[in-house]
């Protein structure tokens, strides 16, 4: 099938997929699962498959830049070593699990520990999916433990693919350097990728330059890293962190725009055909198998999928209390979380493409020319679990966020508050020297200073107190207002369109204008 045939069918699954999730109320990546599944009965489409190089060198940088690009670095800078441990310690027990119980199941130590190391990390673009009702600390934590869990599971899963292949001879030497040229090396690669990456769009005085910058900032950061043998997922995770700190000083309003735009649409399309990509292959991973194989490929399913949530669950409550027996610092006691909130981040476990990817990188020969024993097994395994481990907790992680009865995060619109009222008041401290050093006019001065008195109001407002009612009040009243006069300029302009009184390029022009207007006034409508 030709590659326009495939971006159309998985372009309509994605759009089809979408709209049913959001009437069911279901998660969109069980339905993109579902869907693809569902596009694999089709004769036409079972040629159809996800190549892994196309996940770890197009897809993957990609997500995780943006993941990394809009998460919390100082969440991830105070929960660090509950980050670091899960990210590691967690990654190699579920991999050490995941391969004990596959050897049992009658696969050679390399085959199962290519299995384990598959199957060890959570996927980041299924948890920033998937957990978006949860705090904010909670989601941090989750999405900067997959960010950084990649990189330790592709160091393992590098180490069993040498070792069953017969490539290389494995001591404790030769671990200790993979390791430490993967995290070293990548991190190094990331950082100074992205301050490069920041020098050239401080320099460039152009939106759409300084987004060709942006988007080629995780792609060379992933390229670099990877040629000198580094983690090329640690590269674009530590490049997007820098970047979302030293960004926001260089670049233009309307660059930052388009970054915005460009990044949500493409990530939740990027991220939304993996989904159904990864669909699309369990049919193929079912008929790698036969026979017998069959039974005790769906025995290893389930207790693979067992293993890696238990462990999960295991980790998060045995090191917890270690850390309380060690660590009685006041500063830890603020960062202890309740059973309630271990138990939904025990089942946040999600496993995605990147483990797919894996398994279908396996090669097929070792390096006598043989081919590989247990390799459809391995895929077909991983598929499993796949679909296991975001099936079932993405139907009853609603349920569980329910049950838990977490606390109302308002930390984020409490700062937001605070930085609109604080950049309001120091607006106004410094408008009469800023108005004197430009000469405007006195009439001027004073029609700004009314508009920024009036939303320092506004910001400052309760909804709680009487006139802090009558100040939203007024407020939302002016805002539909604004919105129906919009409307009655777009008529208008249209009509003149239509009429042939103005051209289409005029028409575009002033739409955009109007439109940046609409969302200064309602906000963004991000993608859920």
């Amino acid at each position: 099938m030709l590659a326009l045939e495939v971006m159309v069918i998985l372009t309509a699954a994605v759009l089809l997929c979408t709209v049913v999730a959001r009437r069911l109320g279901v998660a969109p990546p069980v339905l993109f699962l579902v869907g693809g599944a569902l596009l694999a009965l089709f004769p036409a489409l079972r040629d159809v498959h996800l190549p892994p190089e196309t996940v770890l060198l197009l897809f993957l940088p990609a997500l995780l830049y943006w993941e990394s690009l809009t998460t919390s670095l100082r969440e991830i800078r105070s929960n660090l070593r509950g980050i670091l441990l899960m990210s590691t310690l967690l990654v190699a027990a579920t991999a050490g699990a995941v391969a004990a119980a596959a050897h049992l199941l009658g696969l050679p130590w390399g085959p199962a520990w290519i299995l384990g190391a598959a199957v060890a990390p959570t996927d980041a673009t299924a948890v920033g999916t998937l957990t978006r009702s949860l705090p904010r600390r909670n989601v941090t934590l989750l999405r900067a433990e997959s960010l950084i869990n990649d990189g330790t599971a592709l160091v393992l899963y590098s180490i069993a693919v040498a070792v069953t292949v017969g490539e290389v001879k494995v001591d404790a030497a030769y671990i200790t350097w993979s390791f430490l040229l993967s995290y070293v090396g990548g991190a190094a690669t990331g950082a100074l990728i992205a301050c490069f990456a920041v020098f050239v769009i401080r320099h460039l005085n152009d939106a759409l330059l300084q987004n060709i910058a942006q988007i080629l900032t995780p792609l060379a950061a992933f390229l670099v890293a990877e040629l000198i043998h580094a983690s090329g997922v640690l590269a674009v995770v530590v490049a997007g962190l820098v970047v979302s700190r030293l960004g926001p000083r260089v670049g233009r309003a309307e660059g930052r725009q388009q970054t915005e735009a460009f990044w949500t649409l493409s990530t939740f399309l990027l991220n939304a055909s993996l989904f159904v990509l990864v669909g699309l292959e369990l049919p193929s991973a079912v008929r790698g198998l036969a026979g017998p194989d069959l039974w005790i490929g769906l025995a290893a399913v389930g207790i693979v999928s067992v293993i890696v949530s238990g462990v999960r669950f295991a980790f998060l409550f045995i090191v917890t209390y270690a850390i309380r027996l060690f660590d009685r610092r006041p500063e830890q006691k603020l960062r202890r979380v309740s059973h309630r909130e271990r138990v939904i981040s025990g089942l946040s476990g999600f496993r995605g493409a990147v483990s797919l990817a894996a398994a279908l990188a396996v090669p097929e020969t070792v390096a006598s020319g043989d081919p590989l024993a247990d390799r459809d097994m391995i895929i077909f395994v991983t598929a499993g679990v796949i679909v296991i481990t975001l099936v079932l907790p993405g139907l009853l992680l609603p349920a569980v966020v329910r049950w838990a009865n977490l606390p109302p995060d308002e930390s984020v619109e409490q700062e937001r508050s605070l930085a609109e009222t604080r950049s309001l008041e120091t607006a106004l401290e410094v408008l009469p020297v800023l108005a004197a050093g430009l000469g405007a006019d006195a009439y001027v001065t004073d029609r700004v200073r009314l508009e920024y008195e009036t939303r320092l109001r506004i910001a400052k407002a309760d909804a709680t107190e009487p006139d802090g009612g009558i100040t939203l009040e007024k407020h939302e009243q002016a805002t539909a207002l604004r919105l129906a006069l919009l409307n009655s300029k777009r008529a208008t302009i249209l009509q003149l369109r239509d009429t042939g009184e103005i051209d289409d390029i005029v028409l575009r022009a002033i739409q955009q204008a109007l439109d940046l207007e609409e969302v200064h006034l309602t906000g963004p409508t991000s993608f859920e």
